[in-house]
């Protein structure tokens, strides 16, 4: 039985579903997982109080995922986990990628998602609904555009060699537009086509996100850009729901599951059986 405990520190797009990833039907034997959250704020008290909980728990392997892993509160965290001797695997967004590229120093692995953008939180235009909308938008590109097949295809490989009592190569990985695509599993070019320019929209938003959070201060200039984020954010998930609705509309849409064992096993068709 590999035991792996998901931390997450705040929230990025990735955040919401990445347990699940490993075991998409509650049906897969030797593997254990436990989340410990420290909902959505990473200050360093309630990182480290998170990591102090996760410390305690039995486990195989940590999968770190947070905004921004060069922040107090997630580097914290991390100094945390480390003490336990475990090997640990970081998800961060994009703002991430130059104090990942250290973590191999520390015997940290990583995967940065260049498409899971920051939301527009602004108290005069994010609420609760807002927020689930934008997060949903966000998990419809990362997962058509292959980003979360990566995810789980990349985990997948440390738990199968803690598994066999191996070393595990911990991952080194920036997901950029061809990275994420060559994933996604797309046979029509067209279809991969739109899923890349809805990866690229995604990644547009964080830019957008980070001017009116950040750089803009008067309210009736930074609201507007802020939306505008969130409407681009709609249109990315529409052009992912294209992608696939093209992939759907030639019976070509590419399934890799989890099987009892933990092994994956793939098919496109959709009556089709899954290979050996």
């Amino acid at each position: 039985m590999v035991k792996v405990t998901f931390v997450k520190i705040g929230y990025i797009g990735a955040t919401n579903l990445i347990d699940a990833l490993l075991d998409e039907r509650a049906s897969r034997k030797g593997l254990s997982v436990r989340v410990i959250s420290s909902g959505c704020k990473l200050d360093d008290e309630e990182a480290v109080d998170a990591a102090k909980i996760a410390a305690s728990v039995p486990t195989d392997l940590y999968v770190l995922v947070s905004p921004n892993i060069g922040l107090s509160g997630p580097t914290k965290a991390r100094e945390v986990l480390k003490e336990t001797g475990k090997p640990i695997i970081v998800v961060s967004d994009e703002p991430s990628r130059k104090a990942a590229k250290t973590l191999p120093d520390e015997g940290i692995g990583y995967i940065v998602l260049y498409a899971d953008p920051m939301i527009g939180a602004k108290r005069a235009f994010l609420d609760p609904v807002e927020m689930a909308l934008f997060n949903s938008d966000v998990i419809r590109v990362l997962a058509i555009t292959g980003v979360l097949r990566l995810i789980h295809t990349e985990i997948d490989r440390v738990i199968e060699q803690i598994e066999k009592g191996e070393k595990p190569d911990l991952p080194q990985v920036i997901v950029n537009k061809e990275r994420a695509i060559a994933y996604g599993g797309f046979e029509n070019p067209y279809a991969a086509a739109k899923a890349m320019a809805s990866f690229e929209a995604s990644r547009r938003v964080a830019n957008l996100s980070t001017e009116g959070c950040f750089k803009v201060k008067e309210k009736e200039r930074y609201i507007p850009i802020v939306a505008a984020a969130h409407e681009l954010m709609r249109k990315a998930a529409q052009m992912a729901d294209e992608a696939r609705e093209m992939e759907k509309a030639s019976d070509s849409v590419k399934r890799v599951a989890h099987f009892r064992g933990g092994n994956l096993r793939s098919k496109t068709k959709l009556f089709s059986k899954f290979d050996k």
